[in-house]
């Protein structure tokens, strides 16, 4: 059956942002659609993050593209959906030479890579996020493309909108623990021993797609990454923080940064000085959602270096770090928690098509919230023309 038949029957097994956004979608395009959860409401990595659509973060070129495209559904969602939505821009400090370095030579060439953003006076960078440490501040880069979202509200709140709007039906509780095929069709068993066939599957499990096809996750170059956050009550901050708020740490992180000669320096330096941050992965960030907590992170450990008990020396060296980014009153600490995703190496996210008309599509790390609405854009699309 062709991918666009408004009759074809799709169902999606998962109900994360990964799964929510295929399900938009598929059924944006006329397709009736089921998703399936097996717990009760949306428990995983998706509820478990700052709730940042970070598009500077993503490499310049396609990806940065589909970043922004992600970034225009999440303004849709504020005005058809009512789901919470804040513009808020995004503000990387630099309180150390090497940090500045970096910002600067990536200010420089930013234009045509198409990527907007400006460098900043110390003056100005207070002026966009008050809450940063003036001690030491250096300049800032600010990009105004980054979005705030509640993730845990977002994430829990789509599937109404879906429903009412396109007729999706969602299928919580019930564990798909089966696809195969019958009659040349995929077939979904679930734990029960029920079945049900559909035209086309899509698998969006995150990181437990185990469960259906472990011999694809053993050749997929997946591994688990742990992550530990906290957060801090509204009364912690004095004034509205912002802007996202990232530091120097920060850099070092994403990839879009790679293209800053500047880069060794600094990684050198946070490798000699504080080689704990390097080894779990610490960098640090702060969003503030719409209740006020100042949202804080993160860390990453992967494989088999994750244990399933915090680290509570993680938890104290975040919060050391923000104490050199940010100035507050009191840190009174609200909740922690952690999260665990898939992630690939090199890929954007993980596809894999293990029997006809049933798609793996799982693995894009920690930018789920920031590029799911624009991959599955470019999959429906695929599809479509082939």
């Amino acid at each position: 059956m062709s991918s666009g038949n408004s009759a074809e029957r799709v169902a999606i097994i998962g109900a994360g942002i990964v799964g929510l956004a295929q399900a938009w979608l598929a059924a944006e395009g006329g397709r009736q659609v089921t998703v399936f959860e097996r717990s009760p409401r949306a428990c995983g990595a998706s509820i478990r993050n700052f709730g940042m659509i970070w598009p500077i973060g993503q490499p310049h070129g396609e990806l940065y593209r589909t970043a922004m495209r992600s970034r225009a559904r999440w303004l849709r969602l504020s005005s058809e959906a009512g789901i919470w939505v804040d513009a808020c821009g995004s503000v990387h400090a630099a309180h150390r030479a090497d940090e500045q370095a970096v910002l600067e030579e990536f200010a420089a060439v930013a234009p045509e890579l198409a990527v907007d953003c400006q460098l900043l006076t110390p003056a100005q960078v207070l002026q966009k996020a008050p809450l940063i440490n003036p001690d030491g501040l250096r300049c800032g880069l600010y990009s105004p493309t980054e979005l705030c979202v509640n993730p845990t509200a977002a994430t829990r709140s789509l599937p109404d909108w879906l429903a009412a709007r396109y007729g999706v039906r969602f299928r919580f509780g019930v564990l798909a623990s089966e696809v195969g095929e019958s009659a040349g069709r995929p077939q979904v068993v679930f734990s029960d021993g029920t079945r049900e066939s559909f035209d086309r599957v899509l698998v969006c499990g995150g990181a437990d797609f185990q469960t259906l096809f472990p011999e694809v996750l053993e050749r997929s170059g997946l591994v688990a990454c742990k992550l530990q956050m906290l957060a801090l009550a509204a009364e912690s901050a004095p004034c509205p923080l912002g802007t996202h708020v990232a530091g120097g740490l920060t850099l070092r992180h994403y990839r879009i940064f790679e293209i800053c000669p500047g880069l060794m320096s600094l990684r050198r330096r946070i490798a000699e000085e504080t080689p704990e941050l390097d080894r779990y992965g610490i960098h640090v960030m702060a969003s503030q959602n719409d209740r006020g907590e100042l949202i804080l992170g993160d860390s990453h450990e992967y494989g088999s270096q994750i244990e399933p008990f915090d680290d509570v020396r993680i938890d104290e060296w975040i919060l050391r770090e923000l104490q050199h980014l940010l100035r507050l009153p009191v840190w009174k600490i609200s909740r922690r928690w952690h999260g665990i995703y898939a992630k690939h190496p090199d890929l954007p996210v993980y596809q894999a098509q293990p029997i006809p008309r049933v798609h793996i599509f799982t693995g894009t790390g920690g930018a789920g919230m920031t590029m799911s609405f624009g991959l599955a854009e470019d999959f429906w699309r695929r599809l479509q023309n082939q």
